[in-house]
């Protein structure tokens, strides 16, 4: 079973915060405009979904649109894998009538969706209930970006094989504190720990990034090293991967099929 899910929710930015966004976004990439990938994604007009709107109101819009692939103050693509049924969740309202708008469901996906499109996604439906809180953005202090309880859903897993990482790059490079780059090098870990049982560095890397893996900050003050951790739930396995002192990894014999990770 998978932990379903939608990638994206959120509300509508007003004209200010959209200002704001756009503004930190653009002297962002100024910095190294020529970066490949682009350090941020400006309005695309050429690619704009703007529903009914036609001619020069089209045009407009067009070309101060945010592009809808980060998160932001506002909730959006956040991608968040526990974000499941039963979730009760707060977000900012910016606008009148808050514009709320979901999509991208995901049937499962690990912490980070560290593939990019490595979620499993899916067709369907969210049946939801919205109340307004007025004046709740001053009271809970929640003037940007969503607060969320996540709803108990199965599977819940208790048994884990876990990797961690540090902020040394693969060149040997030390960084400082850099979380990013502790998480990339414990899902190095994973990967590299999960080819010995006979799957391919291709496969490892899909299963961090569609089974509900856990991912940790564990550490992010002890200088140098920001300090991170994948946690895989070894339930997902028709197979046994904790390390043995009297055994060998399992092997995929000739002519078996690579082992399965199970629903």
């Amino acid at each position: 079973m998978g932990i379903h899910h939608p990638g994206l929710m959120g509300t509508a930015p007003s004209a200010e915060l959209l200002a704001k966004w756009t503004k930190r976004e653009t002297d962002l990439i100024a910095t190294d405009p020529d970066r490949v990938p682009p350090l941020a994604l400006p309005p695309l007009p050429d690619s704009a979904i703007l529903g009914k709107l036609e001619g020069a109101d089209f045009d407009r819009v067009a070309a101060e649109a945010a592009r809808t692939a980060p998160p932001r103050e506002n909730g959006g693509n956040q991608d968040i894998k526990n974000f499941t049924a039963g979730t009760r969740v707060f977000y900012p309202v910016f606008v009148p009538g808050a514009n709320l708008s979901f999509g991208d469901l995901h049937f499962s996906q690990g912490d980070g969706e560290i593939t990019f499109c490595g979620a499993i996604e899916m067709g369907g439906f969210m049946d939801l209930h919205v109340d307004l809180i007025k004046g709740g953005m001053e009271t809970y202090g929640v003037s940007e970006n969503a607060i969320f309880m996540p709803g108990l859903r199965d599977p819940q897993y208790s048994e884990w094989i876990a990797f961690s990482g540090v902020s040394v790059d693969l060149d040997g490079k030390q960084h400082y504190l850099d979380s990013q780059l502790s998480y990339e090098r414990a899902c190095h870990h994973a990967i590299d720990y999960l080819m010995k049982f006979g799957y391919s560095d291709i496969q490892a890397y899909m299963i961090l990034g569609s089974a509900p893996i856990e991912g940790r900050l564990s550490g992010v003050v002890d200088i140098p090293n920001s300090c991170a951790t994948v946690y895989i739930p070894r339930r997902i396995f028709d197979f046994d991967v904790a390390p043995s002192a009297s055994g060998k990894p399992h092997q995929v014999e000739q002519g078996m099929q690579v082992p399965k990770a199970a629903n």
